[in-house]
């Protein structure tokens, strides 16, 4: 089976990589093997890999693959790479333990032709030992981890370490009619009978979202609080948990590709602009924008509106003219506005909300004249959950002409974004609240628009050329991006919008909401509970209080039982007091909750209503 020199031909190896698939080497897994390189003295090396991004590796010697994977360019960990032995050689059975099977320990035994009794000798030198990325979890365990998701981050290879691989862990998959609290187990692979088929992604073989599975890729949701409790993170509209990916991303930027962007003439500087203009590009893809050059790098969405007011609020926004926002506004939709009328000597006009929570659409339409220059409003509500029918509001009011910004800070990680079905003329939103880092965020605008704003801060990276007497501005984003940006965490929220579109936002929004259903039912077995707005649409926001009890000794109680929710104003005090309230505890859903801390949150509060 192989050719003159020792190699295995491509074909052959293309060949045994489809049936290592076709026998659950990968089970489950959406990768297939977009590279194959072959390598001598009896090595080959099969990777799989996302498609478009195909690893290469030397064809020299064995060592010098060993040494490729191990420094390898893999900026997502998402390769695999699979050794293999040429047969005319002999196997691998000795670096690999005794019995013939694959690197992966419980997959399927290799051909024949590939166990032959002699296997070659090599020397690699001292090697690193095996990376793991999670507690008790082993490189066998880890290449067969049951969610496609899981972060393959690059792994190092050892050939002369014997390896050991224990039994699948026992994993639980959540159905979706969380009302019946049946939740199939399934063991060893196998999924249960009754195991709901919805999205391949995140799951077991058996297709259905398992939050069970996709909550191991968050390293924080592991560890216990106050004297060994576990914890339960329900403060999801403040931040979100960043998964192993995210993580692993932003070490890998500092440990390979570290360097400013766009000027240098390294290597560095290469890797680094790449990193930084693809995370560009995979937030326009997140967003469905039309072009990068619509998607300027911010620190976050407050940053985002900021940028907005002074450049096109600015220019645009007279002595006179008005400005609509709504009452469900945080304050960072609130206060750049005031401060630009209060600037310019416009005008704040507030469209209301109804008591359940939701605008008022005959209201907002009202409010227009053809002095009404912006429209500024949130697509979810952070205090109440609120969806706002965004596409019928931004219809509105470009039938009076009128530019429109929408605050997508707490929508992004609920639901699936269209600006172009939204046709929005600005979008701003946080990397935080989509499971990216903090201090990266960004705004989409109308290439038309960006165009005819001029820039809001001056400094270098922003500019094409400067004199004393003058200074021309790149275009679009650049202009905007004065200053050494946040290139790191501008990859790490790559990393995270690629992970969540993987799960695929569509099924993230069926999931929060059948556990948002969940939620409010267990909630409302709450004695003295009231639920502070009843919005038709709703993503996973719940504010209430208790009766006869402080927000803060409700959020304190719940914290020292590991439960994790927010309690206060959340920066949106116009609408609390809209419905009577300075405060309230909020507790607020991500993909990865689960109905037990839904449980765990409700026997607290009930404890709490009976100590009196």
């Amino acid at each position: 089976m192989s050719d003159p020199s020792g190699y295995l031909p491509p074909h052959e190896l293309a060949a045994l990589a489809a049936q290592l698939d076709r026998n659950d080497l990968m089970a489950g897994h959406p990768l297939g093997p977009s590279a194959i390189t072959t390598g001598s003295p009896g090595l080959a090396a099969a990777a799989f890999a996302p498609t478009g991004f195909a690893p290469t590796l030397p064809g020299d010697d064995a060592a010098a693959i060993v040494r490729a994977i191990n420094s390898a360019h893999d900026p997502f960990g998402e390769v695999t790479y699979v050794l293999l032995a040429d047969p005319s050689l002999g196997s691998f059975d000795a670096p690999f333990g005794s019995s013939p099977t694959t690197p992966f320990g419980s997959g399927p035994t290799m051909p024949t032709a590939f166990t032959a009794p002699t296997a070659p000798t090599a020397s690699f030198g001292e090697q690193p030992p095996i990376r793991h990325d999670r507690q008790a979890d082993d490189l066998g365990s880890r290449s067969q981890h049951p969610n496609p998701l899981a972060p393959l981050a690059p792994w190092r290879l050892d050939l002369p370490t014997e390896l050991s691989f224990g039994p699948e862990p026992e994993r639980i998959s959540l159905v979706n009619d969380h009302t019946s609290r049946e939740r199939p187990r399934t063991t060893g692979g196998e999924p249960a009978a009754n195991a709901p088929i919805d999205s391949p992604i995140g799951a077991g073989t058996a297709g259905a979202f398992d939050p069970y599975v996709v909550r191991r890729d968050f390293p924080i949701l592991e560890q216990r609080v106050h004297n060994g409790k576990r914890l339960i993170w329900l403060d999801n509209g403040a931040t979100t948990q960043k998964p192993r990916k995210v993580i692993d991303r932003i070490s890998y930027f500092y440990e390979h590709e570290n360097s400013n962007v766009h000027r240098a003439a390294h290597v560095l500087a290469a890797r680094a602009t790449d990193a930084y203009e693809g995370a560009r590009e995979t937030t326009r893809k997140f967003l469905n924008a039309p072009s990068t050059s619509e998607i300027i790098f911010v620190r976050g969405a407050t940053e985002g509106i900021n940028l907005i007011a002074r450049t096109f609020g600015k220019r645009h926004v007279e002595r006179g003219d008005e400005i609509i926002v709504t009452h469900l506004e945080h304050h960072a939709n609130i206060v750049p506005w005031q401060m630009l009328c209060a600037e310019v000597g416009a005008t704040l006009r507030v469209a209301p909300v109804d008591d359940r929570g939701d605008v008022n659409l005959e209201a907002y339409e009202k409010l227009f004249c053809s002095r009404t220059k912006l429209v500024a409003f949130t697509q979810v509500s952070n205090a109440l959950g609120t969806v706002t029918p965004a596409a019928e509001m931004i219809a509105i009011a470009h039938r009076w002409g009128t530019t429109v910004v929408l605050d997508g800070a707490q929508a992004v990680s609920h639901m699936p974004v269209d600006v172009q079905a939204l046709d929005c003329d600005f979008y701003v939103f946080s990397g935080h609240k989509v499971f990216a880092p903090t201090g990266i965020g960004a705004v989409f605008g109308k290439k038309a628009l960006l165009e005819a704003m001029p820039p809001w801060q001056g400094g270098g990276n922003m500019i094409a050329d400067v004199t004393f007497e003058k200074t021309q501005y790149q275009p679009p984003p650049w202009k905007f991006e004065a200053g050494t940006g946040n290139i790191a965490d501008a990859a790490g929220m790559g990393a995270a919008l690629e992970y969540v579109m993987r799960i695929g936002m569509p099924t993230i929004e069926r999931y929060e909401h059948s556990l948002l259903e969940y939620a409010l039912g267990q909630l409302a077995t709450v004695s003295g509970l009231q639920m502070v707005g009843n919005p038709r649409d709703r993503a996973g926001v719940m504010s209430f209080v208790l009766e006869g009890k402080r927000t803060e000794d409700v959020g304190h109680a719940l914290d020292q039982d590991g439960i994790a929710v927010r309690s206060g104003h959340h920066c949106a005090q116009p609408i609390l007091r809209r419905f009577g309230h300075e405060s309230t505890v909020r507790a607020s859903l991500a993909f990865y909750n689960v109905c037990e801390d839904i449980d765990a949150m409700v026997s607290t509060l009930k404890r709490l209503q009976a100590s009196g």
